[in-house]
């Protein structure tokens, strides 16, 4: 799991071409960009949604296997727990269709991050993470979902 500010992407120019592309994506996206998804290349996808942030989700930990995920609310901030997977119990096995599998109990403590206002999140394959968590009190926010195929070599 990376956790960084759009200051430093420069750094992940040499992480991935996609990654660096999705994260120059995230940072000169206009605020009013359509809901739904938008092809950014044979690569990548953005997700723009909206949703109020809550208490406690109920879908536990998931992880993704075909895709990296690029994560950053361009309205609103927003707090995602991460546990890396191997700490997990998994409580859906992976489902290749929807490149997903659900987790729940970590074995300790996951770590609360806190994206917005400039900061982003990338989680890779190892990471299992819990999203749509509000910081102080559920609020709307307008989020971008990157999803960055692992068809291309790094």
């Amino acid at each position: 799991m990376i956790l960084d500010t759009f200051s430093n992407i420069a750094l992940y120019k040499g992480l991935s071409k996609d990654i660096f592309t999705g994260l120059n994506f995230l940072k000169n996206v206009k605020l009013d960009i359509s809901f739904g998804v938008h092809t950014i290349n044979s690569n990548l996808i953005a997700i723009v949604e909206e949703y109020k942030t809550i208490n406690q989700n109920d879908f536990d930990f998931e992880s993704h296997k075909k895709v990296v995920d690029i994560q950053y609310p361009i309205i609103g901030k927003e707090r995602i727990l991460w546990s890396p997977i191997k700490d997990m119990e998994i409580k859906t096995s992976y489902n290749s269709e929807k490149d997903c599998s659900f987790f729940n109990n970590p074995l300790n403590q996951p770590t609360q991050i806190d994206i917005g206002n400039d900061t982003f999140a990338i989680f890779f394959e190892n990471d299992c993470h819990s999203p749509k968590h509000c910081i102080d009190s559920p609020k709307i926010i307008k989020k971008i979902t990157i999803k960055v195929s692992h068809n291309n070599p790094y």
